[in-house]
């Protein structure tokens, strides 16, 4: 989009300068922030929202707008004045004067659940970048899809020099350069200013020689230069490449006495500098107010979008696949009554399968019929089982497939997943080993932040991986997801739980999920049922007492087998003990209480069985539970011995139950 042409430098200088005025009287104000990287980058902010960026502030989700994503979102305040001043509904100006305070909007870093032209929530520096590949590769996707009337837009991202430093800066950007994603366009803030100092302190590599060796094209302008940035810009946009555009700016530019230095990175300019500052921008108005004019030639860019917006919606409307395209924007599944019903056949069948093979075939079942799912693997797609017949591999030559081959990139897979599922009309779900998860825990954090819908299949999820060791053996994993807030983790027991998971994880639209899976065949403990998913609740009791109850035992995942197993030597000693299967401890302690004291009463022994640290277990079992585990780091050996050399079988589990009952 080519937007308004009629601004000359002077104009856009005023422009600009708001920008520059509203950043910094919102830190001072907060007493809290960054003003410098907004005050720096205010001139090629305002040339590429004036001359590039399409986009319709009163329709912040309109589908086919060009995606705005501030990876270095310490500036926040950058964000922000550009979504005042071109008219959308929020930030008001009175939600600018309450930046960075409680429940505000404007929050210290940008967050999409807060605001509607926020695209993605930033503040971990690089994965906003990162997250932008993924929105190009679901614009890409959608665009061999649906076709160019529907969508065809592109992705501009501000980042700054620590989010070029961060490690998933190379991950992410040889993926791009790989997939040959031409619609990303990444304006680097190149004011050479970190924190510490002058970045010469702790870096000293060429970076636009880094993104060209990846395959990048890479352009450099006067970050101050309306006409030069205007140049970078369009041929940036004009190569068929994913482009950087090295912006050369002044931090805190405008601050005569503290532009150029770290002293305005992460602190106000202070009363004396905000003084000098408007006598050099020439401002004269009191802080939160804008002149009319300035503020008209903003708005005037939104009314320029909106008549691009209207244009795309006729086109949407006469288009044979607009329903369709409306329906995965929107996130809404098709039916899934036919996978319901394939699923309810398998009641019938033995199948013992390790359940990453079960995955693989729950999702040959629900791939064909789900078309907006797309996979991935971290180089591990043998291991984690997570492509099927459906999923043709998405390549730069073929940006229809629905697989794509990540390599051996945990953290930049997460964060594009983020981004693809932000972007809308893809389900994105990928693998990599659990003990791996590691690698891109943040960015998992970031997905159940941002409330996107991603699935991770995190397989070979404990001492059943056997022979590699511990440093493949997952011991405080899987706890430590069930900590972060809005991640479902589900660890099924059989093939069974794994597609009722699988189903549960597709219809979670406001968060993540975790599918832990075992690398070991396990037994098919469901036979027979009513077709209810029992796995919603997050626990069920899979056998009963038949003896007088006296222990429930309550196992997770591959252990489930083994508390059966234990269940039935108690028998045989007349002990009643019950058998709960947990896949998810969340859905479970969302349950009311009654039915949580259904499963758990008070008066029984409550034992835990689960292959990984027992804390935590003590929610679950009383502090005078047993609580059966692994609370150190594994070993080498096959998945049998291992099982065997820590406790964890039936034979060594049942006699440490009856002496407590005996005690």
């Amino acid at each position: 989009m080519t937007a308004t042409t009629h601004l000359d430098d002077a104009r856009m200088k005023a422009m600009a300068t708001a920008i520059r005025v509203l950043s910094m009287d919102a830190v001072q104000a907060a007493n809290s922030g960054h003003p410098g990287m907004p005050m720096g980058m205010a001139d090629v902010a305002t040339v590429l929202f004036s001359k590039f960026l399409k986009f319709d502030p009163a329709a912040p989700r309109w589908a086919d707008r060009d995606r705005f994503i501030l990876s270095a979102g310490h500036g926040s305040m950058l964000l922000y004045s550009l979504l005042h001043l071109t008219g959308y509904a929020q930030p008001t100006m009175a939600d600018i004067r309450n930046f960075r305070q409680l429940h505000s909007v404007c929050a210290g870093h940008p967050e999409n659940f807060e605001l509607p032209g926020v695209e993605c929530t930033t503040g971990p520096l690089g994965q906003g970048l990162a997250m932008a590949v993924g929105f190009a590769i679901a614009e890409r996707h959608l665009n061999a899809t649906f076709g160019s009337d529907l969508v065809d837009h592109k992705t501009f991202v501000v980042a700054g020099d620590g989010c070029l430093m961060e490690g998933v800066n190379h991950e992410a950007i040889g993926l791009a350069g790989h997939l040959k994603l031409g619609h990303l366009n990444v304006l680097w803030d190149d004011n050479r200013i970190t924190i510490d100092g002058d970045t010469k302190v702790s870096t000293s590599e060429d970076i636009p020689a880094r993104y060209r060796a990846t395959g990048w094209h890479v352009v450099a302008c006067d970050g101050h230069n309306f006409a030069d940035i205007e140049r970078a810009i369009a041929e940036a946009v004009a190569d068929p490449r994913p482009s950087l555009i090295a912006c050369r700016t002044i931090i805190g530019k405008g601050a005569p006495n503290k532009q150029g230095t770290h002293n305005v990175h992460g602190s106000p300019l202070g009363d004396a500098e905000i003084a000098a500052a408007r006598e050099a921008l020439g401002w004269t108005l009191p802080p939160f107010e804008v002149p009319a004019e300035i503020l008209a030639d903003w708005r005037s860019l939104g009314a320029k979008g909106a008549a691009a917006h209207a244009a795309w919606a006729g086109r949407l409307a006469a288009d044979a696949q607009g329903q369709e395209f409306a329906r995965r924007m929107a996130g809404e599944l098709p039916s899934l009554e036919e996978a319901e019903a394939t699923f309810a056949t398998w009641l019938e069948d033995n199948q013992k399968v390790a359940t990453r093979k079960a995955s693989e075939l729950a999702l040959g079942v629900l791939a064909p019929l789900v078309p907006e799912l797309i996979g991935g693997s971290a180089d591990l797609t043998g291991s984690n089982l997570t492509k099927v017949k459906a999923t043709t591999p998405l390549t730069a030559d073929d940006y229809s497939g629905r697989y794509v081959y990540y390599g051996i990139r945990e953290f930049g897979m997460a964060a594009a997943m983020n981004g693809m599922a932000l972007h809308g009309g893809v389900i994105p779900y990928g693998g990599t080993f659990l003990v791996f998860s590691d690698y891109c825990r943040n960015a998992i954090r970031m997905s159940a932040l941002q409330q996107a819908r991603v699935v991770y299949v995190l397989t070979h999820d404990s001492i059943g991986q056997g022979e590699d060791g511990p440093t493949h053996q997952p011991i405080e994993h899987v706890m430590s997801m069930r900590m972060i807030p809005n991640l479902e983790l589900f660890r099924p027991a059989d093939i069974i739980e794994t597609a009722e998971c699988w189903q549960l994880a597709l219809e979670k639209a406001d968060g993540p999920t975790v599918l832990a899976l075992t690398r070991q065949n396990v037994s098919q403990l469901r036979k027979a049922g009513s077709g209810e998913n029992l796995s919603a609740k997050g626990a069920y009791r899979l056998e009963a007492a038949g003896a007088a109850r006296k222990v429930v035992l309550v196992a997770t995942g591959s252990e489930v087998e083994i508390a059966v197993a234990v269940r039935a030597a108690l028998e045989e000693q007349g002990i009643g003990a019950d058998v709960v299967s947990m896949p998810s401890m969340g859905l479970f302690r969302a349950q009311d209480a009654a039915y949580q004291a259904d499963l758990l009463p008070a008066d029984v022994l409550k034992v835990s069985i689960e292959a990984g640290t027992t804390f935590g277990w003590e929610a679950i079992t009383g502090p005078d539970g047993l609580r059966f585990g692994i609370d150190t780091f594994g070993a080498s050996a096959p998945a049998a011995a291992l099982y065997d050399y820590f406790g964890l079988t039936a034979a060594k589990i049942t006699p440490q139950i009856v002496a407590v009952l005996g005690a």
